[in-house]
């Protein structure tokens, strides 16, 4: 299935996958986000605010996953890494650790990639971060994962993504996170 980063494109169960308007759909990406991650009320408005400050960031862009309904049932959100946002600065002592905090400079981070529970196993969340790293400037890529073997670490390990750091722990983070890094573009099947 060929791909076009930003101009949007069908996956194989009539999804297309282009340019979200994350702002303006927020509350339909948490609620996405809320079902995949099993996030409470509260946790939700938290990230609300989060999301709406990360997308006035420069270089910060968006992708959503919508049903031919309209309906957004998955979503990917990332920029081009800062040393000091508030991730990095987390995220940075254990990286150094590992002899991997250079990752932190030149690379597109992944903030947000989620997809609806009845959505997953499609390759949505394939085509949602294939597609946002293609149109990054930047020659790798950096994300935070929940530390466990999981379908998603799977996915992003398919995708060419190895561990630069573990145990991370977040404030507030009731499970450990692993770090991960990959070379762009990522790899295809």
């Amino acid at each position: 299935m060929p791909r076009f980063p930003g101009h949007g494109h069908r996956t194989s169960d009539d999804v297309v996958i282009g340019p979200l308007d994350l702002p303006a759909r927020v509350d339909e990406a948490l609620d996405v986000q809320a079902l995949a991650f099993g996030l409470g009320a509260e946790e939700v408005a938290v990230r609300r605010q989060i999301v709406l400050r990360h997308m006035n960031y420069p270089g910060a862009r968006a992708l959503g996953a919508t049903t031919a309904e309209g309906r957004l049932v998955g979503f990917v959100y990332g920029m081009p890494n800062d040393r000091t946002h508030w991730w990095s600065t987390v995220v940075q002592p254990y990286l150094r650790l590992r002899g991997n905090d250079a990752w932190l400079d030149d690379s597109f981070v992944i903030t947000e990639l989620h997809v609806h529970p009845r959505h997953q196993n499609r390759g949505i969340g394939r085509a949602l971060i294939t597609d946002i790293t293609d149109g990054a400037a930047q020659p790798r890529s950096i994300l935070s994962a929940i530390d466990t073997e999981s379908p998603a670490r799977g996915l992003y390990r398919s995708l060419g993504y190895t561990d630069l750091a573990q145990r991370v722990l977040f404030p507030s983070a009731p499970k450990p996170y692993a770090v991960m890094g990959a070379p762009l573009p990522l790899l295809r099947r």
